[in-house]
């Protein structure tokens, strides 16, 4: 990658939302840096993007790690914080089970968010650098199940991160937002659902139809080029009016 490619970072991006992300951003000129755990996954994810794609092995909830996965990067124009999962968590599981499903699931889902975004701090470019978050609708509305303690309390706090990151990054002209997804089909999280439940789920989505990674990445774009540069501590809601139905 030469110095004056436009540099994205995102974590998650060897599948769903954040693979969608990252070929968005390829797409629109940047040179893409994918960050997660699975070597196989991120080896495979950047040979389909191409040469204007690299990777780098890290669990995005370890210090170190993440330190080791960004001390060759020269700058970052985009850092899009999308690793993450899911698992249920409810007052019925058990408390060892619960408490370790918790920390993991906020690991990921949080604390990593603050461990990239710290660690990238002194590399965004000032001005015009950008950190997306990807949030969650459970922030909003708890799941739309039980079983999303840990889960719905991990991007609640996500959602506050970002707002506290665009207080530190603004007297640098950098923003901090989050994109916060409805119902995504076909990804990791939700591959697996029954039908029954996706059909109950764009029964109650006004736009009467799942969310692709596409539209996750098109908001993402947005907040990324100079049409967002006046947005900062925002929540963007990208969720076909699920919301609200």
């Amino acid at each position: 990658m030469s110095k004056d490619n436009r540099v994205a970072v995102i974590t998650g991006g060897a599948s769903g939302i954040g693979f969608g992300i990252a070929q968005a951003m390829q797409q629109a000129g940047y040179a893409v840096v994918l960050v997660g755990r699975d070597e196989n996954r991120l080896a495979e994810a950047t040979r389909k993007l191409g040469s204007q794609a690299a990777w780098r092995r890290a669990d995005v909830g370890n210090r170190r790690e993440v330190q080791e996965a960004l001390t060759q990067l020269n700058k970052v124009d985009v850092l899009v914080n999308a690793a993450g999962f899911t698992r249920s968590v409810s007052l019925s599981t058990p408390i060892e089970e619960a408490e370790a499903d918790w920390d993991a699931l906020v690991d990921a889902n949080l604390k990593g968010s603050f461990l990239m975004a710290h660690v990238a701090a002194p590399l965004l470019a000032s001005p015009g650098g950008r950190v997306i978050n990807i949030g969650s609708i459970g922030a909003q509305t708890g799941g739309s199940r039980p079983g999303s303690l840990a889960y719905a309390a991990a991007k609640s706090g996500l959602h506050g991160l970002t707002y506290a990151l665009a207080r530190e990054l603004a007297p640098r002209a950098i923003t901090a937002n989050a994109v916060a997804p409805g119902f995504i089909a076909d990804t990791g999280f939700t591959g697996g659902w029954p039908r029954d439940r996706i059909a109950a789920i764009v029964a109650e989505t006004p736009m009467a139809r799942p969310g692709t990674p596409a539209d996750i990445a098109g908001a993402v774009l947005w907040l990324a080029s100079e049409a967002g540069s006046f947005v900062t501590g925002a929540v963007i809601p990208v969720n076909g009016g699920w919301r609200i139905g």
